[in-house]
């Protein structure tokens, strides 16, 4: 009993005898793939790495001059690499590449977004999250003008950082500029006040300092949650559990304010004990303004967001696309396997119609 195929004997023959064709047409078509990439135009990547301007944390130290404000340090602070990748594929820097490379008529569109489209296709922009470096490469037909847009892409970003990262300044420094005036207009206004209260004999038989002491630490802490709602917020979003955290806390604080007064509110000669204790926050509170006024504008002078480049683009010397011995050696075994799958075919097809001749011919006859 044999297993042997009754087409197989054909099919080894056939390899036998056309063996050579199935060579030529591989060769064949290497050498067309391979004549076909020198008449297409070459694509060329030029590569850079950098790192991201830093984030400076809002620098509350001078914040434990009091107390009650020492908390305030902490803050949760997003990782910018995702950050700045964004910014590096953003409209802002599109446009700005498009215009100094003239790239609407370089890539033969008609409009505005089919060059960021395109811009987008042949930008790739990756951040390594250990090392903290972002890595950018683009493509074009020119290598010179490739190493240019890559490397005005890293200028392009750090002039938008930069002028990102001074507007987060200025909100802080004009935040805590808007309060160091409001909190001066109420020193004076609560030192006009102590003033015309006078000494009386009430005032005199209470301490003014013991009675405002704990007013104020707790005036304090209203003020230190209050700046730390405001930093939480630069930075998440109001449904996240730090700032409805900070909310809670906030208003149980605002809520032992509000006892204190009412309990104050039954002590003889108030107004002055009351006055006394307005003028005495206020002093402490202009003093923590000013520090942090100070801090913020010598953060926005020294904070320039400083792109560091690490591997500076360079007009690549080989082309990545398109690839020419690969380009050959992929089309010479495609067309050789093309070659071998239609012999087959082929002889499966001479094979089923002898074999059906031969069925037919002795019910014919």
């Amino acid at each position: 009993m044999s297993f042997e195929s009754p087409w197989m004997g054909d099919l080894v023959a056939a390899f036998k005898r056309r063996w050579w064709a199935l060579v030529a047409i591989g060769l064949a078509c290497g050498l067309l793939a391979l004549g076909i990439t020198y008449i297409v135009p070459p694509v060329y990547t030029a590569r850079t790495a950098f790192l991201p301007p830093q984030t400076q944390n809002i620098n509350l130290s001078a914040l434990n001059s009091l107390t009650a404000l020492s908390g305030l340090a902490g803050g949760a602070v997003r990782n910018p690499l995702e950050q700045y990748v964004s910014l590096i594929q953003s409209v802002t820097v599109a446009d700005r590449i498009i215009d100094r490379f003239s790239l609407i008529e370089v890539y033969d569109v008609d409009f505005r977004i089919d060059a960021r489209r395109e811009l987008a296709q042949r930008t790739q922009v990756s951040a390594g999250r250990r090392d903290g470096i972002i890595y950018l490469q683009v493509e074009d037909r020119d290598p010179k003008r490739a190493a240019g847009m890559a490397q005005a892409m890293v200028d392009e970003l750090g002039s938008l950082a930069a002028s990102l990262a001074l507007t987060e300044v200025q909100q802080r420094r004009r935040f805590f500029e808007a309060q160091l005036k409001e909190t001066r207009r109420n020193l004076e206004m609560a030192q006009q006040r102590l003033q015309e209260a006078g000494f009386g004999e009430g005032a005199i038989s209470v301490e003014p300092r013991a009675a405002a002491e704990s007013f104020v630490r707790l005036q304090a802490q209203i003020a230190a949650a209050e700046i730390r709602m405001h930093t939480l917020r630069s930075t998440l979003t109001d449904n996240a559990p730090e700032v409805q955290q900070q909310v809670a806390a906030l208003a149980a604080l605002r809520q032992q304010r509000d006892r204190l007064a009412a309990q104050d509110a039954t002590r003889k000669d108030d107004r002055y004990v009351s006055s006394y204790r307005e003028f005495k926050y206020q002093e402490a509170l202009l003093e923590v303004f000013a520090r942090q006024f100070e801090l913020a504008r010598t953060e926005e002078s020294r904070e320039g967001a400083l792109v560091q480049v690490i591997d500076a683009a360079t007009p690549p010397e080989r082309r990545t696309w398109p690839k020419r011995t690969a380009t050959a050696l992929v089309a010479t075994f495609l067309g050789t396997l093309l070659a071998t799958i239609g012999l087959v075919g082929r002889v499966l097809w001479r094979s089923r119609g002898a074999a059906s001749r031969v069925e037919s011919g002795p019910s014919a006859g």
